[in-house]
C-alpha cells in the first residue's frame, strides 16, 4: 500500500489526504448505510489525526441520532467519511472515493443480516450478521 492515501467527491471540491495506517475494507450493510449511500458502505479506516482535509467549509455533516455522523460534499452530495462517538479517535473513508491504485483489499461484510434482497453477498470473504461487535474490525 502506498505511504499516502489521496482522494476526493465526486465534483472535486472536497479533497482529503492520509497519512499512515489505512486498513482494508469492510461492506457494511445497515438500513443507515444504505439509505445514505443507495447501497451498502464500503470504508476503510484511519486515525483521524492521519486525516487532511482541503476545504473543510464544504465538508458537511449529518447525524440521524447524534452517535454517529455522515461526511459529505456540500455541492455534490458523495459520501465521503462516517464517524462514531464510540471511535473517536478513527474516522472511516469511503473506498470509492480514494483515488486508484489503494493496494486494499475486502477483508469482511457487517451488518448482512440487514442487506437488500436484490444484492447477493460475495461468500468469499467474512460475513457477520450484525457489527463489530466482539471483534477488532469496526466501519
Amino acid at each position: 500500500m502506498p505511504d499516502e492515501v489521496s482522494g476526493r467527491c465526486l465534483c472535486g471540491r472536497v479533497r482529503f489526504r492520509i497519512a499512515g495506517h489505512v486498513r482494508d475494507v469492510i461492506n457494511c450493510h445497515c438500513h443507515r448505510c444504505r439509505r445514505h449511500t443507495g447501497h451498502f458502505l464500503a470504508a476503510t479506516q484511519c486515525m483521524r489525526d492521519d486525516l487532511q482535509v482541503d476545504s473543510m467549509e464544504r465538508l458537511r455533516w449529518y447525524s440521524p441520532d447524534g452517535t454517529v455522523g455522515y461526511g459529505f460534499c456540500e455541492e455534490c452530495g458523495s459520501t465521503l467519511f462516517w464517524r462514531s462517538g464510540e471511535t473517536a479517535d478513527k474516522i472511516s473513508v469511503a473506498a470509492g472515493t480514494l483515488d486508484t491504485p489503494t493496494g486494499l483489499t475486502t477483508q469482511a461484510s457487517i451488518w448482512t443480516r440487514e442487506a437488500s434482497d436484490y444484492h447477493a453477498l460475495d461468500r468469499t470473504i467474512p460475513s457477520r450478521p450484525f457489527g463489530t461487535e466482539g471483534s477488532q474490525d469496526s466501519l
